[in-house]
């Protein structure tokens, strides 16, 4: 006889905004027990320093957290001039000082040199894997550790305001893979500063914004008053650029079966023209409720992730 899992089949999203001083897994745990969720998970770890949007996946969407992992990025941060630190954040040892204060008009002139696609080498306090090991755990040892340089995508940075001479705003918009800490000790070796992330706010995380965001706080109300579920989005949320195709009743149930549909010459044309260039997954619905993600080949869909939903999305 199979184990029944503990806790409810709860199934979405949830658009945290991860408060100051609290780990991502972390965060993850709290909001699972709130849903009493049977499962959860992230997609994309924010450092315990950094605030701002957290995607907590609950249920079926554990299975769609991989399209977020490459999702762009948004960030507002803060750098703070006169200190270099070993991690090029708040929380490192200091490891060099100056008196050179850069003025806004010298940052905005320099910032050109890091958009678009560039070579970054990830900060040694990072989750960049050496040989197996974590990088950060490998530095707080006390090893040497040596990274190599990666192509990023930046896709706007610019000078966002002046807090005070000590202090300057930025944001950035960027792809998978790019550290605000790495920007932040390369272009203040560039001005020859020194300076470290005093403050770090994630804005965007793909189609998961501010405006859709929901503190710990007032989940954790929700969730006294029985009330959570109101702030649980579809599992597709994380699927926006995935063009969707309804299906027939009988073609859903060939694909929960882990069967391929045949499509119609219109319907193909009509999915390559919605296609992102060099990827074929689809998403098929039926009476509006996500039934598999499916790749599309030689006129057929094949479900790659069956998904067992009900209209309510649990």
């Amino acid at each position: 006889m199979a184990r029944r899992k503990k806790g409810d089949a709860v199934s979405g999203w949830v658009c945290l905004d991860k408060p100051y001083d609290l780990g991502s897994t972390s965060a993850v745990t709290r909001v699972r027990r709130i849903f009493n969720a049977q499962k959860a998970g992230h997609a994309g770890t924010l450092d315990p320093l950094a605030t701002g949007i957290l995607p907590i996946a609950l249920g079926e969407a554990t299975k769609t957290v991989a399209f977020l992992m490459d999702a762009d990025k948004s960030y507002r941060f803060t750098i703070a001039w006169g200190t270099t630190t070993a991690s090029f954040d708040r929380e490192g040892a200091v490891t060099a000082t100056s008196d050179v204060r850069p003025t806004a008009e010298a940052v905005a002139a320099a910032l050109p040199e890091f958009i678009g696609e560039i070579q970054q080498v990830p900060p040694i306090y990072s989750a960049v894997k050496v040989d197996g090991e974590r990088a950060y755990d490998l530095a707080r040892a006390g090893e040497t550790v040596e990274l190599s340089a990666r192509t990023i995508q930046v896709h706007d940075l610019r000078v966002a305001g002046v807090i005070d001479a000590d202090h300057i705003e930025l944001t950035m918009d960027c792809g998978k893979g790019a550290y605000v800490r790495a920007v932040v000790r390369d272009l203040a070796e560039r001005l020859g500063a020194c300076g470290h992330v005093s403050a770090l706010r994630r804005t965007r995380v793909g189609p998961f914004r501010e405006e859709d965001a929901i503190t710990l706080e007032l989940l954790e109300d929700l969730g006294h008053k029985a009330r959570c579920l109101e702030a649980l989005l579809p599992v597709e949320t994380a699927l926006d650029d995935i063009p969707e195709l309804a299906v027939t009743t009988e073609d859903a149930f060939k694909l929960k079966q882990g069967r391929p549909i045949v499509l119609v010459p219109r319907q193909v044309e009509a999915l390559k023209a919605r296609l992102n260039p060099g990827t074929r997954t689809v998403s098929a619905m039926a009476d509006g409720v996500m039934v598999a993600l499916c790749e599309m080949r030689a006129g057929k869909l094949e479900p790659s992730r069956v998904f067992h939903l009900d209209k309510s999305g649990d």
